[in-house]
């Protein structure tokens, strides 16, 4: 009896343990299929079916590193990165030996612009396989994106000591020495990275600022020159080569350029602006109607496009305020001043041609745009006794009292400022207040005769 129940047992045993070993196979066949499911989504960039299947298997599978990683792969092809970077974590600490999930986290952290934390997770990579290229060059991308030049400049060390030929880790260099303003090492690392990477546009771009910057000026034409031809379909390389050569003294090269530019793209504003400022320069330098009269031809022909910038009003007004023509150079300037991105310098040319045809009001408001538009102002004095001197013509003593003090907060002792100060005190009838001014004045220049006369105007 005893040995039939021990063998009855036994057997019991053996079906529980075919069944769990049934389970179990089926469980792993179900979980092999949803990855495989999930991948074919992926591929397919059919996100939310991956997710799907990829949740199917976490189900069954809770420990999968595999599946963690594949979803959050998922989310971050449909941009939701917090959840991405949710499952990358979980992937990591299932398999804190694996790289993938914590690189992973890594760059969708930098995709969040959470640069430090970025770096923080490369590092955390490194430690794991410290001869990553990639994770290296990363590591000195976050920490320069950041803010941490010096940190991105050790690291790429390291990087290039691992690959010497990393096109984008020369380029990172490069940008990381121009930031510290050690041109000459930038021009290097910028050379070296267009000798590895001939198409490297951006490099190339960095190159010709930098040589133009150093009056390097035939070296400068010679990149926007290699720029324009890697990109044809985009006018504005040629824009900026035809401007580069005028700048350098080729004006009529400079012309031809951008005629040919024109040629391509006919009635292009970019172009005709180009073309415009080519000539006015040249109006300018050598006091010239016949270049000014083509410069007005040109830049009325991109004014008039309804594309029309503010850049390229702004630029036509000047070229009329310089023709005479004040009627429509006020009508030019006042478009560009509602256009954008607003070129703050129309607001400046408005007020000039305004306040010449007697539109004092107009002319105020838009100094004051100016002002608060402008925030490192180099002028800021000057503007600020221009609004002064336009709101004392408008009856508005307060408003000139006000723009006063303001200009004395940069310059306390400028005995002309002070002088105006005085007077807009007077004129809003806060006598007090005026002698108070003018005996600042007058510690400063005693014989001042305009502050003289306000004394006297003043009793």
């Amino acid at each position: 009896m005893k040995k039939a129940l021990f063998i009855a047992a036994a057997l019991a045993l053996s079906a529980v343990a075919v069944a769990l070993a049934y389970q179990a196979a089926a469980r792993d066949r179900d979980y092999r299929a949803l990855l495989t499911r999930g991948d074919t989504a992926l591929q397919d960039d059919q996100t939310f079916g991956a997710i799907e299947a990829y949740s199917g298997a976490i189900a069954l599978r809770p420990d999968s590193m595999l599946s963690h990683l594949r979803r959050g792969e998922a989310y971050q092809r449909r941009g939701e990165l917090e959840v991405a970077a949710r499952d990358f974590r979980a992937a990591a600490a299932l398999d804190p030996t694996a790289t993938r999930p914590i690189e992973a986290l890594g760059d969708v952290l930098y995709e969040m612009k959470r640069f430090e934390r970025a770096a923080e997770t490369y590092t955390r990579n490194l430690r794991v396989d410290d001869r990553s290229v990639g994770v290296s060059y990363k590591l000195a991308l976050a920490r320069y994106r950041s803010g941490d030049i010096d940190a991105a400049l050790t690291t790429l060390s390291s990087t290039l000591r691992l690959n010497d030929r990393l096109p984008d880790a020369t380029y990172l260099l490069g940008l990381c020495l121009r930031d510290k303003r050690r041109t000459e090492e930038a021009v290097e690392a910028f050379e070296r990275t267009v000798s590895l990477a001939p198409g490297h546009i951006a490099a190339r771009e960095e190159l010709a600022d930098l040589y133009g910057s150093t009056g390097r000026h035939g070296e400068e034409i010679e990149q926007l020159q290699v720029i324009a031809s890697l990109d044809r379909d985009h006018v504005e390389r040629q824009v900026a080569l035809g401007l580069a050569q005028a700048r350098a003294g080729f004006e009529e090269v400079a012309v031809l350029t951008l005629g040919s530019a024109l040629e391509r793209t006919p009635g292009q504003p970019l172009v005709y602006r180009a073309l415009g400022q080519v000539w006015l320069d040249r109006a300018q330098a050598h006091k010239d109607r016949v270049y000014l009269s083509k410069a007005l031809e040109a830049l009325g022909r991109g004014a008039s496009s309804p594309d029309a910038t503010s850049d390229i009003l702004t630029l036509y007004g000047r070229a009329l305020l310089m023709d005479g023509q004040f009627d429509a150079a006020e009508r030019a300037l006042q478009q560009a001043s509602t256009r954008y991105p607003l070129e703050p310098a129309s607001l400046v040319l408005y007020a000039t041609v305004a306040e010449r045809q007697g539109h004092l009001d107009a002319g105020r408001q838009a100094l004051i745009d100016y002002t608060g538009l402008v925030a490192d102002d180099a002028d800021a004095v000057a503007h600020a006794t221009r609004i002064a001197t336009l709101s004392v013509k408008l009856n508005d003593p307060p408003t000139a009292i006000s723009w006063l003090e303001r200009a004395l907060r940069v310059v306390p002792d400028d005995v002309r400022v002070l002088a105006q100060l005085a007077d807009a005190q007077i004129r809003a009838g806060d006598r007090p207040a005026a002698q108070t001014t003018i005996a600042r004045g007058l510690e400063k220049e005693p014989d001042n005769r305009a502050l003289l006369m306000l004394s006297r105007r003043a009793q």
